[in-house]
């Protein structure tokens, strides 16, 4: 596997690569599409420990929805504004987002400290299990600069898949 360290670059050398696998891929995708990229997520994540890497936590936050916020904030017995004050910021979006990276509820094992009330943008990470993975191209290609199993996901895509 690729490191994180290394990822970026690689990934920025194959950009227009999958920019153009994806392109075609959406104009003429197998019918088998979400069934190929759902095993292919599988494999990945058989081979890849995200505890080991945690890249998307160190480089990247989520959005927070106002029911991750409102969940975390009940987690820490908090109201839901002072968890905003607290932990979040709106960006240019109009958007809840961490106050700083990585993410405060990191710790240094690389495990997350509210794993089990933690943000639906999080739980889904890198979305490479979700139907009609085509839709989303753009935000799996910007993936693949940060984790190494979106990465390896669309490298097996672009070659289990010749359209």
């Amino acid at each position: 596997m690729i490191s994180p360290e290394d990822l970026p670059s690689i990934a920025a050398q194959r950009k227009k690569e999958n920019v153009a696998f994806f392109k075609k891929l959406k104009r003429k995708s197998p019918k088998n599409i979400d069934s190929i990229t759902q095993e292919l997520h599988d494999e990945a994540f058989e081979e890849i420990d995200c505890l080991k890497c945690a890249n998307c936590c160190k480089t990247t936050g989520p959005l927070f929805t106002q029911n991750d916020i409102n969940r975390i904030a009940k987690h820490f017995k908090m109201k839901p504004a002072s968890f905003i004050d607290t932990y979040l910021r709106i960006d240019e979006d109009k958007d809840y987002v961490l106050q700083t990276v990585p993410c405060t509820f990191l710790g240094a094992d690389n495990y997350c400290s509210i794993y089990e009330v933690r943000p639906k943008a999080c739980r889904e990470y890198p979305h490479t299990d979700r139907r009609k993975l085509t839709q989303i191209a753009s935000i799996t290609i910007a993936n693949t600069f940060i984790c190494p199993a979106a990465f390896h996901i669309v490298e097996r895509m672009k070659e289990s898949i010749k359209s």
